[in-house]
């Protein structure tokens, strides 16, 4: 009786945080249907899955071109593991590696890549001055050459200091942070950080579509004259992280009272352009 009261309890939970089985296939609101190719549900315990994931620290000695403050880790416990149908990284408080801050970020370059898609995450952002969260994609080669000219597409990001608003962005040649041309959109939401809601990009051959619970918010057109401004025309990898100051993030400065915290992925999905049904 007590195994089966504790599977109960902990089916519920899964539930609850959303981790049912997928749909071999969906039907969005932009009337496109979509055949699930890759996906995380996080339905296990310990470190994230090595056949699904890997870390990346390529960036701690020079703070990722973004003056970020946080030392990421590989396979650390204290700053990312699986638990309750939940992916949370962790950022902390505490020297190493030269820097003031642990925290993790995890990829799937090297091990997975996609060129177009329906990329899905359902996410709980963290509060406090001074995070930095992100879900994100990158280009697996730089074809088109160094950033930005291979481009970015960030599905979603949230800083601490304006925990409520939630942003979607392309980076290219043409459009970057660099001299404040890059093409975004955002939505406000007041329980970003309390609730879970589902972030989600639609990249087809003429346009990225990026969604917040499936509400369309922005959408960046290619226009046609090439890869200065549509570098989108090849593989990329995704990217979670919870970073810790830097050029946005740390713009009003950093809380250290609001440490540690976390940053919840309930999944991560990923789907083809299937022939309509």
């Amino acid at each position: 009786m007590k195994k089966i009261i504790l599977w109960a309890a902990a089916a519920f939970f899964v539930r609850t945080a959303g981790a049912e089985i997928p749909a071999a296939t969906i039907r969005t609101p932009s009337g496109t249907v979509w055949r699930l190719v890759w996906n995380d549900e996080f339905d296990y315990r310990g470190l994230p899955d090595p056949a699904r994931w890997n870390y990346d620290t390529s960036g701690n000695d020079y703070g990722w071109g973004n003056n970020e403050l946080q030392h990421y880790t590989v396979a650390r416990r204290k700053n990312v593991g699986v638990k309750d149908g939940l992916l949370t990284i962790t950022a902390r408080r505490e020297p190493q590696g030269g820097k003031r801050y642990t925290s993790a970020r995890l990829v799937t370059r090297g091990l997975h890549t996609w060129r177009y898609g329906r990329v899905e995450a359902r996410v709980r952002f963290p509060e406090g001055r001074g995070t930095w969260s992100a879900v994100w994609l990158m280009p697996a080669e730089s074809r088109y050459g160094e950033w930005p000219a291979s481009g970015e597409i960030d599905l979603v990001e949230q800083v601490g200091y304006d925990s409520e608003c939630i942003v979607g962005t392309v980076h290219t040649t043409r459009h970057s942070h660099l001299d404040g041309t890059q093409k975004s959109g955002n939505v406000r939401s007041p329980d970003v950080t309390r609730n879970f809601h589902r972030y989600a990009i639609e990249w087809e051959t003429d346009e990225i579509r990026f969604y917040f619970d499936e509400q369309l918010y922005f959408t960046y057109a290619n226009d046609g004259t090439g890869p200065k401004s549509w570098p989108f025309d090849q593989p990329f990898y995704v990217i979670v992280n919870l970073a810790v100051g830097g050029n946005w993030g740390g713009q009003r400065g950093i809380d250290d009272g609001v440490f540690p915290q976390r940053m919840e992925v309930d999944y991560v999905r990923v789907y083809e352009k299937a022939e309509a049904e």
